[in-house]
């Protein structure tokens, strides 16, 4: 759980204080979720899921559908209540409820959409055709990416990882519509299915738009070769995880000199950051690609490829049968689903996404108690002492790195529920005489000045949240060191004001120690209290760590998703440490708080037992094997079958818990186990 920042991701004396009366609360087990048939050492994913698996079966919208997916369907009935009561009222013009209101009735609205087709961007498909030169090319690319349309890499303003305070302008690969080079390059049968059908797919956009089925291939062909071009060069999802890797800062002079082929001034001068000094080129090979491709490739190509990446980014701001097209691939064949989601879920999505801090307000204000966000607080404190613990006794850990860990540890910036201020929105303009597409164009532009508005020259704010509110999830930000749980998150399976401490430090509690953990995996180790990228380890403490963690490597490139189909170690590995520490923390943090007053037996469970049910819990869900294929290839957390039955097995307590032993399948003998937090 945590964001692409590496492209998003107060300690007094302890007590061990437990965070309500336990005695009076409920175990917080569903005994309807589980599967009691299993044996928990052969399978413990389907021992403590099996019954919430079968109890929710995939639907046809859905490709994976678990208990994130279930919360987030609960808070989005909750936000669809909010959405659409503003959506029929009479709201004054300008104002954030007009906003809200006019861009889901304009996302709604069908009929407009199908009657105008592709006629929204007919003149930004034919202003790309119209180019005759190279040099028309980057100006164009600059002008649309403002505007939302994807182009060759992509362009972001954040915080420098070598002076954290600051911001800085920074280029990163893009370029490949199906996101992982593996989807160009491999020749395996399900990969190569995807890529012929992937070109199927282009060409029926293109027809779309017009063309005829000759014309249509032959765009195909030139989309394929920039594309593969691209993504021979671009790094894999295991290279970008090196923060020095992918950090190469320079003067905009040298920019010019390195990758010659694009006027770099014009183009960010046109993007609005102007008087550009310094910057960083993420991945240099990428970008190096792109600059020939577009001073030498033949623009017939070049335009074939533009002109894709405006069909492919617009089609679900189109008429129906451009939406359908889009589904057919990215969804049915890609992922798996069966169905397209209801128009109004994805209306809902639109303006979660355009307008979601103010959508944010209104839901913590109805749906999230000040008692949640006090009993939150008081746990992450309890979890920071616990992971104060763990580093203590650590003994492949020098007492000089435990000193700096400390210090790292007790200067996380602690976001609990949402902002203390909320994002303006004046500047936006919804006009519901303008197009779905036109209106999305604006919204674009308007975040791309804010960013520049707010970021551009200026030092970090770190009170900005990188997520919304009622967003399911959780975030460690390195380069600001913080740790963030918005409120939509805070509920069950996660969190349950009516359940004890066992259930609420399995859950919610692995949640937090795992974010923490993030601070000090294979990534987050790299960046010191202040965010910045630095050695802080004392010598050789490294090298510890990396043998250590490489047992999760090792372990995990074993397990098997699908038939031929391995997990991928290397690239889980930050998320897997994140795991294993956040289960050690919590564990460990839940043994501070009820020592003094041991938890009963509930519901025929330990409190041991029912902590690591909670975890295991959150992970309940059902996939496709489509949707298994596009997460080891794209996804650095583990499938949620392995996030139990591939991390568990690493958990002592875990063992004693459920007396499991050498007779198990998942049993693990104990000098093999990870052994890192």
């Amino acid at each position: 759980m945590k964001t692409k920042q590496l492209a998003i991701w107060t300690m007094a004396a302890f007590t061990a204080v437990a965070c309500t009366n336990n005695k009076t609360m409920e175990s917080g087990i569903k005994l309807e979720n589980l599967d009691t048939t299993a044996v928990a050492g052969d399978d413990f994913y389907q021992y403590a899921c099996g019954g919430w698996m079968k109890n929710h079966p995939l639907t046809g919208e859905y490709s994976r559908f678990g208990s994130f997916d279930k919360l987030a369907e609960d808070n989005r009935e909750q936000l669809r209540t909010l959405i659409t009561d503003i959506a029929v009222a009479d709201n004054a013009p300008g104002t954030v409820a007009q906003k809200i209101g006019d861009l889901y009735n304009i996302a709604m609205d069908s009929v407009a959409r199908n009657e105008r087709g592709m006629e929204p961007i007919r003149p930004v498909f034919e202003r790309i055709g119209a180019l005759k030169t190279h040099s028309e090319v980057m100006p164009l690319v600059a002008e649309l990416s403002r505007k939302g349309m994807p182009g060759f890499f992509g362009v972001y303003i954040d915080a420098d990882i070598m002076d954290s305070k600051q911001n800085l302008v920074q280029i990163y690969q893009g370029g490949i519509s199906l996101g992982e080079k593996e989807y160009y390059l491999d020749t395996d049968e399900a990969t190569t299915a995807i890529r012929e059908a992937y070109k199927k797919h282009i060409v029926n956009l293109f027809k779309l738009a017009g063309l005829d089925e000759a014309a249509a291939t032959k765009k195909m062909e030139s989309v394929m070769k920039i594309e593969t071009a691209i993504a021979e060069k671009s790094y894999s999802a295991v290279e970008q995880r090196n923060p020095a890797a992918n950090y190469h800062k320079m003067t905009i002079e040298e920019l010019q000199n390195e990758f010659k082929g694009i006027d770099w001034v014009t183009y960010f001068n046109i993007l609005g950051i102007t008087n550009l000094k310094e910057l960083s080129v993420s991945q240099i090979p990428p970008i190096k690609e792109v600059a020939r491709i577009v001073s030498e490739e033949p623009m017939e190509d070049i335009i074939a490829y533009l002109q894709w990446n405006l069909l492919d980014g617009s089609a679900n701001e189109l008429s129906d049968d451009f939406v359908d097209e889009s589904f057919d691939f990215y969804g049915r064949i890609l992922s798996g689903r069966k169905e397209q989601q209801p128009r109004w879920k994805r209306a809902v999505g639109v303006v979660n996404g355009v307008l979601g801090e103010a959508v944010g307000q209104m839901y913590v204000e109805k749906y999230f108690p000040a008692a949640a966000k006090e009993r939150m607080v008081n746990l992450v404190k309890n979890l920071q002492v616990a992971l104060g613990q763990r580093i203590d006794a650590q003994d492949w850990m020098s007492d000089s790195t435990k000193v700096r860990a400390h210090e790292k540890l007790n200067s996380f910036i602690v976001k609990v529920g949402y902002p203390d201020k909320w994002k303006d929105y004046t500047g936006l303009v919804i006009d519901p005489a303008k197009t779905y597409s036109e209106n999305l164009m604006v919204a674009n532009e308007f975040f791309w000045n804010d960013m520049i508005a707010r970021k551009y020259g200026k030092p970090v704010d770190n009170t900005e949240w990188y997520m919304t509110p009622q967003t399911v999830n959780a975030y460690y930000n390195p380069t600001t060191n913080e740790i963030c749980f918005p409120a939509g998150i805070l509920q069950y399976p996660f969190f349950d004001m009516n359940a004890d401490d066992a259930f609420n430090y399995g859950a919610i509690g692995v949640v937090i120690g795992h974010e923490m953990t993030h601070g000090f995996d294979d990534q987050g180790r790299q960046f010191d209290k202040e965010g910045n990228l630095s050695d802080w380890w004392a010598e050789g403490d490294g090298d510890k760590f990396k043998a250590k963690t490489q047992v999760l490597v090792d372990h995990f490139n074993k397990i098997e998703v699908l038939p031929g189909l391995f997990a991928n170690g290397e690239f889980t590995l930050g998320e897997n440490i994140a795991d294993h520490g956040g289960l050690m923390v919590s564990y460990q943090a839940f043994k501070n708080a009820t020592a003094e007053h041991p938890l009963p037996v509930k519901d025929g469970f330990t409190p041991e037992q029912r902590f690591f049910l909670a975890y295991s819990t959150v992970w309940a869900g059902n996939i496709r094997d489509e949707q298994i294929r596009v997460y080891t290839k794209s996804d650095p957390h583990s499938l949620g079958r392995w996030r139990v039955n591939g991390t568990l097995p690493h958990i002592d307590a875990w063992y004693e818990a459920f007396d499991i032993t050498p007779d198990n399948k998942l049993y693990i003998p104990m000098e093999e186990r990870a052994q890192v937090w």
